[in-house]
């Protein structure tokens, strides 16, 4: 997997951390900052801090030793986690039906409209609380089914005031 510049500066990072307890030597240090900046590959960053503790993270123990043949190809290879992407949030449910709601309000002449703007809300509402994702779906939801609610009190209106004529 080719390096960013965001691995690099993790790298680098790590490197200087290792040389503030006294695990490098201030040469040290700098060669292998050097060779960190000048990395292509994530491959390359992890030699250069395999021997370094990578921070609050947790290390995983080492695979058992493979023949050769087995081995996997280098790009397969162990990726510390201090080079991994970090995982996406889950996307929440209620905004999710607020969304499916909002939709079906086409099918349903607006009956799901009003439990679609109820959903859209809580969903937003618990998503800021619990940090989850979803917002475009709580949005979307909302939008829809306050345009079907909107639709109805213009029904209703039309409703009444042909009624009153």
């Amino acid at each position: 997997m080719l390096a960013s510049h965001a691995d690099r500066e993790r790298a680098v990072d790590v490197l200087r951390a290792g040389f503030g307890e006294g695990r490098l030597q201030q040469d040290e240090l700098e060669k292998r900052i050097e060779r960190a900046y000048a990395a292509r590959t994530v491959g390359e960053l992890a030699l250069l801090v395999a021997d370094l503790p990578q921070g609050p993270v947790p290390m995983q123990p080492a695979p058992p030793m493979q023949p050769m043949h087995l081995m996997p190809p280098p790009m397969m290879q162990h990726v510390p986690r201090t080079f991994l992407a970090a995982p996406a949030p889950p996307t929440n449910g209620k905004a999710v039906g607020s969304m499916v709601l909002g939709v079906l309000t086409t099918l349903t002449f607006g009956v799901t409209g009003l439990p679609a703007v109820v959903l859209g809300h809580a969903a937003r509402s618990e998503m800021r609380r619990t940090g989850e994702s979803g917002e475009g779906f709580a949005v979307t939801g909302l939008v829809l089914g306050w345009l079907s609610v909107a639709g109805w009190a213009v029904f209703l209106l039309a409703v009444v005031a042909a009624a009153a004529s």
